[in-house]
């Protein structure tokens, strides 16, 4: 299977760290981001990469290469302008069959085996992985009917809901979807998928899961084991 990674963004809520290094090369105990992503991708059984890069390109491809130093081949599509997180499918060439898409700043364990598994069996366009995510509300929180009675009070509840972990799994045909050289994010995406009444589903699962997307998390990151064991291949 091949895989997409984005690696095209800015950055911005990681500045002024993305001023100098593209967020792909964030150290995360020791090693770029990224380096971590592919290790992951080359124990599940992942056979190519194409990273579509932007901004501060040239890093990234400087470290990288043509992949073989990490045991994964790599080539490179290169935004000439953002095209957001879905844009730049429409310029890699060789997506065919089923292929697997994801940012270039998430830390996982998650088992892309049973993903794609799942995937292949339901039939399904598009799937998303999903992370429960929890958030605390530190506040009494009223429910009231249209006439002002409550009717519900609540302590400090906490709220638990499904985020898109940014990995997700494809069929080729998907690409009809997005228009060559425009700017396209993957809600949108998704969004046209669903109103054409395509079949997407998600993928829930609860391992680890770590968004380097601001100067916090990228210490949370580097305070722990990135990068657990995990044997799961491809189909």
């Amino acid at each position: 299977m091949k895989a997409v990674i984005l690696c095209g963004g800015r950055g911005s809520r990681l500045a002024p760290y993305t001023s100098i290094l593209p967020k792909p090369l964030l150290p995360v105990d020791g090693r770029p981001v990224l380096e971590i992503i592919l290790a992951h991708l080359v124990r599940h059984g992942v056979q190519e990469a194409t990273l579509a890069v932007g901004h501060l390109a040239d890093l990234v491809m400087a470290y990288f290469g043509d992949g073989s130093r990490f045991g994964l081949p790599i080539s490179y599509s290169r935004e000439t302008r953002p095209l957001g997180t879905a844009g730049p499918l429409s310029g890699i060439p060789g997506l065919t069959g089923t292929f697997l898409v994801m940012n270039g700043d998430i830390l996982t364990d998650l088992d892309l085996g049973a993903m794609a598994a799942a995937h292949r069996a339901s039939g399904a366009l598009l799937t998303l992985a999903t992370h429960t995510r929890h958030i605390p509300i530190p506040l009494g929180v009223a429910d009231s009917a249209p006439d002002g009675r409550l009717a519900r009070f609540q302590e400090k509840p906490v709220h638990s809901f499904q985020a898109c972990a940014g990995i997700f799994l494809m069929e080729a045909r998907v690409l009809e979807f997005i228009p060559p050289a425009t700017p396209l994010d993957m809600p949108a995406l998704i969004q046209s998928l669903l109103d054409a009444g395509e079949d997407v589903r998600c993928h829930p699962f609860s391992g680890l899961w770590q968004d380097i997307g601001r100067p916090d998390d990228l210490a949370r990151a580097s305070s722990g084991d990135p990068a657990p064991p995990a044997p799961a291949s491809l189909p």
